[in-house]
């Protein structure tokens, strides 16, 4: 019952906001004006006083704080685009949405279907890049903001109806984005079976099966054994955010490439990548701590390209089972964060609470792997009663190594 007020609601909501009263009204707000829950309050007040109705108000205020969430995935287009709460939740970053693109493109493709368009990123990008796009949604009220989102491109149509179902006649590119989760009493819980995805990842096989060219969004969890054999599965790294994993089947696919990390941050895009599937991967060297520890992109540790990634720059693992990989250099590579080791410590906590204070240390950070603790809790306990005059700040690295636990004293690079 829960879920099904929720969703009145969210219709109830959508209603006012078309309506010419709310239109006219959402154009006169500026997403900025509710950037806090005090400001939104403001103009709620502000707009009530002009005489407008309330349930209008609501709607507008809501999009409009949708709006302003929506500026880290869109920049300023979020202000021109209508959303819905998980609609832009679960929508691609703009950015990546071009990358998607442009594969499509590069493979000559010319009408692309977006099964699960949400609220129509994808088909936006698929859309900018000149190409005919079929928008396939199954919610009805995200349906219409994609209609509303893709007004500006006559080659593009939003279809209301189940990815399964739709007739793909005439297309020659299909790109899927399939829902990951599912709500249970009212609330969302995520998904990690791809056969309990909607649709399944066994229809996308279907789909390649069939001839098409394929492309499909999947969580950065994918596990390796499912992927289907011959796709091309590529992490994509936002600025330290690993948002997701994308099978490419077909001509979509590169050739050359079995699995690939793409790295995004202030430099650009940078990609390590491997003719060769986790299974045939050469074992990653293994050897003591050397003056500098490195912690591998997220990306570089989902697609399992550690080793690639030390065959070009050296160095080696910590530990076979812990991504963190050490060097006698000081490396520059953007699919690793590099520290300098300053001093390796037993992982104890009365000894580490007796370094804290000894050493005047006033803030923490630690990160850790194979390690078994919260480091919330560990950071508690390490700084309780560390006097107010301790201003030093220190970084330890917590890892295991062996059969051992050290906590390693570091300095970012």
């Amino acid at each position: 019952m829960a879920q099904a007020s929720n969703d009145s609601t969210l219709n109830d909501q959508f209603a006012a906001l078309l309506s010419p009263e709310g239109w006219t009204l959402l154009a006169t707000v500026d997403p900025s004006m509710v950037a806090t829950k005090d400001a939104a309050w403001s103009l709620n007040e502000k707009l009530r006083k002009e005489g407008h109705d309330a349930q209008v108000v609501r709607a507008v205020i809501s999009q409009a704080e949708l709006r302003f969430r929506g500026r880290v995935k869109f920049g300023p287009f979020a202000d021109t685009l209508i959303f819905t709460p998980a609609g832009l939740e679960q929508a691609t970053r703009l950015m990546i949405a071009g990358l998607h693109a442009r594969r499509f493109v590069q493979a000559g493709s010319t009408h692309v279907a977006d099964l699960g368009c949400g609220i129509g990123a994808d088909s936006i990008a698929l859309a900018s890049a000149g190409l005919k796009v079929t928008a396939v949604e199954q919610d009805e009220t995200t349906a219409a903001a994609t209609t509303l989102n893709l007004m500006p491109f006559e080659e593009a149509r939003v279809v209301h109806g189940s990815a399964e179902d739709v007739d793909l006649t005439g297309i020659d590119g299909v790109w899927l984005d399939p829902a990951r989760r599912t709500d249970v009493a009212g609330s969302t819980r995520r998904l990690f079976d791809p056969e309990a995805f909607s649709p399944p990842l066994s229809f996308v096989e279907k789909l390649v099966d069939s001839g098409l060219d394929v492309g499909v969004k999947l969580g950065p969890g994918l596990p390796h054994e499912a992927i289907p054999h011959g796709a091309e599965a590529v992490w994509i790294s936002d600025h330290g955010s690993v948002v997701e994993a994308g099978l490419w089947f077909g001509k979509l696919k590169r050739p050359d490439v079995a699995r690939a990390a793409l790295v995004i941050d202030k430099t650009g895009a940078h990609e390590l990548t491997s003719e060769l599937t986790v299974n045939q991967d050469p074992l990653a060297p293994v050897g003591e701590l050397q003056a500098h520890l490195y912690e591998p992109d997220g990306a570089v540790i989902r697609s399992h390209l550690i080793s690639t990634l030390l065959e070009s720059t050296g160095g080696h693992l910590l530990d076979e089972h812990i991504a963190y990989f050490t060097h006698a250099e000081h490396l520059e590579t953007p699919f690793a964060r590099g520290f300098k080791v300053l001093e390796v410590h037993d992982y104890n906590v009365k000894k580490l609470k007796s370094w804290v204070k000894t050493n005047g240390i006033g803030s923490l950070d630690i990160k850790k792997r194979g390690v078994d603790v919260l480091p919330e809790e560990l950071r508690r306990i390490l700084l309780a009663g560390a006097p107010k005059s301790a201003k030093k700040h220190a970084t330890l690295i917590l890892a295991r190594v062996g059969q051992n636990r050290v906590a390693v004293e570091v300095e970012p690079h």
